[in-house]
């Protein structure tokens, strides 16, 4: 198991993250406000790429003896060489992670038993994303038999107006598109299309 002693003498900082602009952070907020956090870096974005507006803040912001406190290793990343890595950039830095749901902590100090264990609850993680997806496609392919499907938009109303905010501040539309994790062609039909006038896309 990962170290359980007590905390670097730092800061405790925490980060959560969500996928989606719907789904909600609430959770994770009240897991981490109880677990002491000072301050709190949150985003709705996919945690399958690194390029993460707030984690990359986490990670400038954080200085030895800090904790890190994520509530769960799929919230950090979505995969076990991404955990890895972040993991161990943060622990070079000597800033602590702790994970509340599977009861772990990392220093640089974490032996090869901690290590083994980070990785085999990574890949725990990742088998219950994958049963989790596995059982939305089931319902869904019975919903569909039953005449009852009906899908969720692509992008939600609060993404919608976050890409035309940031469409608006200049952002190219393809940039716009890899933050809000979407295709161009996604961003065009929901967002560009939409306000077209006079037969033209506006710009």
């Amino acid at each position: 198991m990962g170290k359980q002693n007590s905390p670097a003498p730092g800061q405790i900082i925490g980060y959560a993250r969500v996928s989606s602009a719907d789904q909600n952070l609430d959770r994770q907020l009240a897991a981490l406000e109880e677990a002491g956090v000072q301050k709190i870096w949150h985003e709705k974005v996919s945690g399958a790429t690194r390029d993460r507006p707030e984690l990359a803040r986490v990670m400038e912001y954080v200085r030895e003896g800090d904790t890190l406190v994520v509530a769960s290793m799929d919230r950090l990343a979505r995969s076990v060489p991404d955990l890895y890595a972040i993991v161990e950039e943060l622990n070079d830095k000597g800033v602590v992670v702790r994970f509340l749901k599977e009861g772990q902590l990392y220093d640089a100090h974490s032996d090869a038993t901690s290590q083994l264990m980070l990785g085999v609850l990574g890949v725990v993680a990742q088998f219950e994303r994958a049963l989790i997806r596995e059982r939305q496609a089931e319902g869904i392919a019975r919903a569909k038999e039953r005449g009852v499907y009906d899908r969720a938009p692509a992008m939600s109303k609060d993404e919608i107006q976050q890409a035309r905010d940031l469409i608006a501040l200049g952002v190219p539309k393809a940039e716009v598109a890899r933050r809000l994790d979407v295709s161009r062609s996604t961003l065009y039909k929901y967002v560009v299309t939409p306000d077209r006038k006079d037969g033209k896309s506006r710009q």
